[in-house]
């Protein structure tokens, strides 16, 4: 249900929730721009959302460019030609996109027409073209695609059932109250203070606080830490920092440039037997026999 797949200029991960329904999963977590490129036909409409960082939509070869910011989305769709993705993606960067076909969105939404502009009769052959802003409830749901801690055999379900909520915020509203479904989003000054966390913990992950002292930082309580990054991320602060230095392992590993050993001392590990312990426990295999896999 999920690939990864790997090209000259980078790495994303494509999961497929039906047919003409699919999710691209774009992470740059190196120290370079990375260019990845993908092709998509003309029947698909295209959702961008980017978690964090910034990137860079390239078309007619790179002459004409289409920023994504942090936390804005783009909705692109073009019946009479093909958008093949050629994403440049900064570092430190998450971008998740959604991909549905015409005829699969059509089914979804064939009584919302006139509320979905370019579903009416007289824009269904035009372009269409929109940015705008990922609401809280919106970004709740793109950290818990890009962070997740499943058994195998829920992901597909899982994938799925956040695929459908996610283009249902999307599409809310605007006089329905986003922050009724998560009311601690209702002060976005805690949001930010959240957010702070998540960054706090990534950039000291060889040593990270411990939580009383991340609370004390961002001036929260620990409770409210504790809620507020369970809401907004999907999962525990050191159950998202385990993953987060996992996948920053394994990127480490591909890339090739370091050893088994110098990588664990990179995400806090002091020693090589507990770094390879942690990675067979989240990948099912040890950090040397991943790296034949890549060979």
């Amino acid at each position: 249900m999920e690939t990864l797949e790997n090209n000259a200029s980078g790495l994303y991960r494509e999961t497929r929730i039906e047919e003409g329904f699919f999710i691209l999963k774009f992470n740059n977590e190196t120290a370079e721009k990375q260019v990845v490129t993908r092709q998509v036909d003309s029947s698909y409409i295209q959702f961008h959302f980017c978690a964090k960082g910034n990137s860079v939509f390239l078309f007619n070869e790179g002459n004409y460019r289409l920023p994504l910011s942090e936390e804005h989305s783009l909705l692109l769709y073009n019946p009479q030609r093909d958008l093949p993705i050629n994403l440049e993606i900064a570092p430190e960067t998450w971008v998740i996109s959604v991909f549905i076909s015409i005829k699969k969105f059509h089914s979804l939404f064939s009584r919302e027409a006139d509320f979905i502009t370019f579903l009416s009769d007289e824009n269904r052959d035009r372009k269409y073209y929109k940015d705008g802003l990922i609401s809280p409830s919106m970004a709740i749901v793109l950290n818990q695609l890009m962070n997740y801690n499943l058994h195998p055999s829920v992901k597909a379900l899982y994938f799925k059932g956040k695929a459908y909520e996610l283009l249902s915020l999307y599409f809310n509203r605007p006089s329905e109250a986003d922050t009724e479904q998560c009311p601690f989003l209702v002060d976005e000054d805690n949001v930010a203070k959240i957010k702070k966390a998540k960054d706090i913990v990534i950039a000291r992950m060889a040593e990270p606080p411990s939580l009383q002292e991340l609370a004390d930082e961002i001036n929260l309580s620990l409770n409210k830490l504790k809620e507020g990054f369970k809401q907004i991320y999907g999962d525990s602060v050191y159950s998202f920092l385990f993953d987060y230095k996992m996948e920053v392992a394994r990127q480490l590993l591909a890339s090739g440039s370091h050893n088994v050993n110098e990588v664990g001392l990179k995400i806090g590990y002091s020693t090589a037997s507990h770094f390879i312990a942690a990675f067979k426990k989240q990948f099912g295999t040890t950090p040397k026999k991943y790296v034949q896999s890549l060979n």
